[in-house]
């Protein structure tokens, strides 16, 4: 058998893959994976009681829209990673602006309270503790994306980690605004960062296992 003869024999019944699957099986994995950390905050932690109240205000969208920006730009991401297909980590140094925006924030707000005040801004009521619930909040998110990758072909498995497990921080940080309190932008920038982060290294340490195909 010649070699065109193979590729045709293999090909034969090959069928062509359905408009948007990528897009489709990234949705169906990350909504999978939100459920269950929905379930978790409404269950274990408890939404906030007075969360009709804080939607009305400033700091609560100004905390969605530090998370979903993260979240949005971390799923393209993701879904780049997941094609067979060279791709130049420099070109998403778009993730940065949300980081860069939330910091102009964090200055202009604290330019406006006195200098004794800023450390209690800073540290909230629940610093020790929010890192490591966006770190667990973002577990089934991140399990919903690896289920995704199952039918997907990345071959940067770090990077393609990485941006998983960004996206997953990201997302259950979203989900987390329901139960937290805290109103200040440097808390937002510093301690929802670092549990975005964290989930982030764990990803890019899990993808070169987890991802291989």
């Amino acid at each position: 058998m010649n070699t065109e003869s193979l590729i045709e024999s293999m090909t034969r019944d090959l069928k062509p893959t359905p408009r948007h699957a990528l897009e489709r099986r990234l949705t169906f994995g990350m909504l999978g994976g939100a459920v269950v950390t929905l379930l978790l905050i409404a269950v274990v932690l408890g939404l906030r009681t007075d969360l009709g109240l804080a939607m009305q205000g400033f700091t609560f969208w100004m905390k969605w829209a530090y998370t979903i920006s993260l979240g949005i730009g971390s799923i393209i991401m993701v879904a780049r990673l997941a094609r067979p297909e060279p791709v130049r980590l420099t070109g998403f140094w778009p993730i940065v602006l949300p980081f860069a925006l939330l910091a102009a924030v964090s200055m202009a707000e604290m330019a406006h309270v006195p200098p004794g005040d800023w450390f209690a801004m800073w540290l909230g009521d629940t610093w020790k503790k929010c890192p490591w619930l966006v770190l667990m909040l973002s577990a089934p998110i991140f399990g919903g994306l690896l289920w995704s990758f199952r039918r997907l072909a990345p071959t940067r498995l770090r990077a393609a980690g990485a941006a998983a497990g960004l996206s997953a921080g990201a997302w259950a940080a979203t989900l987390y605004c329901l139960h937290c309190p805290e109103v200040s932008a440097v808390f937002v920038l510093t301690w929802y960062t670092m549990g975005i982060l964290f989930a982030a290294g764990i990803g890019a340490l899990l993808g070169p296992r987890l991802l291989r195909w």
